[in-house]
């Protein structure tokens, strides 16, 4: 299983910073078993810098859940998933912060498709998600929003399955020890 993940926040990964979106898509390889969206109260002011980006602002998010609400659900959905992102260490890094904060460790084999997109793409000027959306002719909407991104994300991630001749990316039943 994988899971593609796509957070928006207050800011970086270092320091207080928080999550405002979070959209999660898990896969099997073949097609989407599960997904998961919500905005997020981040619990303080969201930047007007990033208003301006993502278009989340204050009000927006201020109904709807804390992290450690729907803590349980972001374990249980990439439980035994290998987690896939396009700049996974930011992602990732955000999850790890926020259930850190939670005394909840997250542990999980990651992917980064931008790294991905170098090996098995190469050749163009930029792997930002928005330039290899257009280059390869995915469709993208909502830029810059949690689910929007992810499901770009998705569509890459089927098209680097699909043309992984080298086996780059572990595959599901690769992860699975053969039986004696």
């Amino acid at each position: 299983m994988y899971c593609i993940i796509d957070v928006e926040t207050t800011g970086g990964v270092p320091g207080p910073s928080r999550l405002t979106e979070i959209a999660m898509i898990r896969h099997n390889g073949r097609h989407v078993v599960d997904t998961f969206h919500t905005l997020l109260n981040p619990g303080c002011p969201i930047p007007p810098f990033i208003c301006r980006l993502t278009g989340i602002t204050d009000a927006m998010v201020e109904h709807a859940p804390t992290f450690d609400q729907v803590a349980q659900q972001v374990l249980d959905l990439s439980s035994e998933a290998i987690f896939v992102a396009h700049n996974a260490s930011f992602d990732f890094g955000f999850l790890q912060k926020e259930l850190g904060w939670l005394d909840r460790p997250f542990l999980r084999r990651t992917l980064c498709t931008v790294r991905l997109s170098r090996k098995i793409f190469p050749g163009y000027n930029s792997y930002s998600l928005g330039n290899l959306c257009e280059s390869l002719a995915i469709p993208v909407s909502n830029r810059h929003r949690a689910m929007g991104d992810a499901l770009a994300t998705t569509k890459l991630f089927e098209m680097l399955l699909e043309n992984d001749h080298f086996g780059i990316i572990p595959r599901p039943h690769s992860l699975i020890p053969p039986l004696s």
